[in-house]
């Protein structure tokens, strides 16, 4: 789900480390003239200076040839042909080797004891590039060596799995359209459990890889790995914690409805007499239980007629356009002569990994996407998204940003802002002033809203949930090996009030199934924070700037609109990500806007519910 925000290893690279950077030359104060005139205080400010020139030209130089690399390796893959991926590590092992290199790591501790001479902004870049060199120290060359190694055969157990079902080799994605469609209870139970065959040869991997990705980050003062990454926010790993535990306790009363729903519904689709208290995992349209959308289907909103006749190329145009409405810049030429926007040709010689992503590739103008755009619905959403992510990296591309934080406000403001548009751009006044819906289409609007909160409200509880609980408790408490599925399923029901079909013991390893436990750790919560953040952010454009209901907005054309988001995107990392929120919304990070949004379903769900036993 998470889209990609930086070249796919690079992602993980450029919090790393490697050729040194230029070492600003000391400058040895002159012998003083006459004893009585004292010797001249270290200019710390202009020292902090010249290291960061230094280092930002080199970091952009490194930064562009790994993207570029990654590049070529996602969009031009020939079977056999090891000459792209052997290109790609060799890019990547010289930005590591330059980022967590020991000679930059002893500067930019030996400058940021001087913070109170330096500027803040001086101050945010040391402390980025020292926040990046905590992933790849050299410090510790052996045992980041060791992690990279352990990482890629956990990566080649996790995607090269031969995942079974009937009898038969099946694709995680014909598992995932089994348990969308399977109606047989008995069916889906096997199905589940083929997708969970994979935990128990991932166990050893993942055990070993906590060590060394703990041990990499302690090499530079943080106690453990997960607290590594909540500081990328500003935040300690108890600040993180309470956060996402607001954001929980804030969305308790809905995700009580829609479960109490779910279970009733589900119980009556799958003809089972006596309704579980708790939601067999397998009931779920989802693996993980994370998203039950597709129980939902909205009439009057198809919009694939149109867009077929319309095709590929005008949703990416049309895209563009929005932006442009809203005073965003065209994007440069090379965007779409440098892009792989469409399907390859069925007689390519080559393929392509067809998961949308967005790309800076030198943290400047040179900005690609990814993608294999089809005349759809699904693919006409991605677009508008994936642009989302374009459109920041254009706004924060400008000479007051230096290249170290040309990067969203945190992590989860790029989904925040992409996710958004995405929405924006599929509600009914939006698609009637694009006559892409015929204006007065009568729609179910609360079956619409009810298939959203399936997905953005059911969502929270896993994310902030069960996912940061498991994966604090593993880096953080060093959870027990022998705990490890017991404490997945004890958080399942807690937070998700999900069981699985039958015990699961520690001889499966369930929270490994999920991608992103093995190889996008200790970072869940991203999602569930850009969801909070993208209503928050609609909820006051919305009502603020558009002064129209939430639910059926039309943003095309208002620069007021397009001034609001380009005051978020133009600092891109430069400044504290709370202030910005604080400034712009008036409010601290909370599900408020969110609960908001889904408030029209609490009526329909309580009279849907009514004389239903409720178990959270």
């Amino acid at each position: 789900m998470k889209k990609q925000l930086l070249p796919l290893m690079a992602a993980a690279t450029l919090a790393a480390c490697a050729p040194t950077a230029k070492t600003p030359v000391a400058t040895t104060p002159a012998a003083p003239m006459a004893p009585t005139v004292p010797p001249t205080a270290p200019d710390y400010r202009a020292q902090a200076q010249q290291f960061l020139d230094g280092y930002n030209a080199d970091y952009v130089r490194l930064y562009t040839a790994s993207s570029e690399a990654e590049w070529r390796s996602n969009t031009h893959i020939v079977a056999g042909d090891t000459a792209n991926a052997g290109a790609t590590t060799r890019a990547n092992q010289r930005m590591a080797a330059f980022t967590g290199s020991a000679d930059n790591i002893r500067q930019l501790r030996e400058l940021l004891s001087h913070k109170s001479a330096l500027t803040e902004l001086q101050v945010k870049q040391l402390e980025t590039a020292l926040y990046n060199a905590a992933n790849n120290p050299q410090t510790v060359a052996d045992v980041v060596k060791k992690r990279i190694s352990a990482e890629a055969a956990q990566t080649e157990k996790l995607y090269g799995f031969d995942y079974k079902y009937a009898g038969k080799s099946v694709t995680t994605n014909d598992l995932d359209e089994l348990l969308r469609k399977e109606t047989n209870p008995q069916k889906r139970q096997q199905v589940w459990e083929a997708s969970k065959a994979i935990g128990p040869t991932l166990k050893d991997g993942l055990l070993n890889l906590r060590d060394l990705r703990n041990q990499t980050v302690q090499a530079l003062g943080y106690p453990d790995y997960f607290t590594y990454q909540a500081s990328d926010y500003g935040l300690t790993r108890d600040e993180m914690m309470a956060l996402v535990r607001k954001i929980n306790d804030e969305l308790r009363p809905l995700y009580r409805e829609l479960h109490t729903y779910a279970r009733y519904e589900l119980a009556k689709k799958y003809k089972v007499k006596q309704v579980p208290d708790y939601l067999p995992a397998h009931w779920l349209p989802n693996r993980w239980g994370q998203s039950w959308g597709s129980m939902v289907d909205v009439k009057g909103l198809n919009l694939d007629a149109v867009l077929a006749q319309k095709g590929a190329e005008w949703q990416v145009k049309q895209g563009e356009r929005f932006y442009q409405s809203l005073g965003f810049p065209a994007l440069p030429a090379s965007f779409y002569e440098k892009s792989s926007l469409y399907p390859l040709p069925k007689d390519a010689t080559y393929k392509k990994n067809n998961h949308a992503s967005a790309w800076h590739i030198d943290l400047n103008n040179d900005l690609r996407s990814l993608m294999s755009v089809e005349a759809n619905t699904e693919w006409y959403e991605t677009a508008h998204h994936e642009l989302g992510h374009i459109f920041y990296y254009q706004s924060y591309s400008n000479p007051d940003v230096p290249p170290l934080l040309r990067q969203g406000a945190n992590r989860a403001y790029h989904e925040a802002i992409g996710s958004m548009m995405g929405l924006a751009a599929k509600q009914q006044p939006f698609l009637e002033g694009l006559g892409l819906v015929k204006p007065g289409t009568k729609t179910d609007q609360t079956q619409q809203l009810l298939k959203e909160a399936l997905d953005y409200v059911v969502f929270i509880p896993f994310a902030s949930g069960v996912m940061s609980e498991w994966e604090n408790s593993f880096y953080a408490d060093k959870l027990p090996a022998d705990q490890l599925n017991a404490k997945w399923w004890a958080l399942c029901k807690q937070y998700q009030g999900m069981v699985p079909p039958t015990a699961r013991g520690e001889n499966h390893l369930d929270p490994a199934t999920k991608t992103h436990i093995n190889d996008d750790p200790a970072q869940y919560y991203d999602y569930a924070l850009s969801y909070v953040i993208l209503f928050q952010l609609h909820d006051h454009i919305a009502k603020n700037i558009l002064h129209q209901d939430p639910h059926a907005t039309n943003y095309y054309g208002s620069k007021e609109v397009g001034q609001f988001l380009r005051d978020i995107m133009r600092p891109g990392a430069s400044r504290d990500w709370r202030v910005v929120l604080k400034e712009k919304t008036g409010e601290d990070l909370s599900a408020r806007a969110m609960v908001d949004y889904f408030q029209p379903l609490m009526a329909y769900l309580k009279a849907q519910n009514k004389g239903r036993k409720y178990t959270m």
